[in-house]
């Protein structure tokens, strides 16, 4: 079995985006066939058959075995379940990804709106909004109680505005409020920008 590394990954890609040998794939998947018979079907010349099939055995997808003085090829239906298997998982397709900031997008944000730890304006985009807000949400602990007035103090660290974004933590699930005491929530109670769209809808 081929080693299913990412430039594995990608040479597989690159040798399977080509007509001709995605249709000898196709034709192997359904019986055992000689270079002269394919090329007949393909209406290519041997040579260029035998050239596409090599390709295809590099990955091993495809396996040849004599018969007299004729080589019959086969389609390695092993590998591409083995791909599947192995390959082909949302665990695994995660790891295609490992060099990428997936917060590359949060932290120009953050860039964009602070600067020197003080929010210097709220975004309007509510997208943008709900980074802020989770930037200045971890300024508090968990299972603590908070007053209106020391919430305000502490938000008041990072901007002026403190009564629009204690809504907005109210709003975004980030915290609740029971009989003027706040206490900050788990973040997998935080609503999504998209509920908070769909709720004001």
């Amino acid at each position: 079995m081929i080693s299913t590394d990412f430039n594995t990954l990608l040479n597989f890609f690159k040798v399977l985006a080509n007509e001709n040998r995605l249709k000898l794939v196709g034709i192997l998947s359904q019986r055992e066939y000689s270079v002269e018979e394919l090329a007949a079907q393909l209406q290519l010349k041997e040579p260029t058959v035998s050239h596409h099939l090599n390709k295809l055995k590099e990955l091993d997808l495809v396996s040849m075995h004599p018969e007299g003085n004729t080589h019959l090829y086969s389609l390695n239906s092993d590998t591409l379940s083995q791909l599947n298997k192995s390959v082909f998982t949302t665990e695994q397709m995660a790891t295609w990804t490992k060099d990428i900031t997936t917060e590359a997008w949060e932290e120009k944000v953050l860039k964009n709106y602070v600067e020197n730890d003080r929010l210097i304006k709220i975004p309007a985009s509510r997208k943008k909004r709900l980074v802020i807000l989770q930037w200045l949400v971890n300024k508090f602990e968990m299972d603590v109680d908070y007053t209106e007035r020391k919430i305000n103090e502490i938000i008041g660290r990072y901007h002026s505005d403190y009564a629009t974004l204690r809504r907005e933590f109210i709003g975004y699930q980030m915290m609740e409020r029971d009989k003027g005491i706040y206490k900050r929530l788990p973040a997998n109670l935080w609503k999504s920008e998209a509920e908070i769209m769909k709720h004001r809808a």
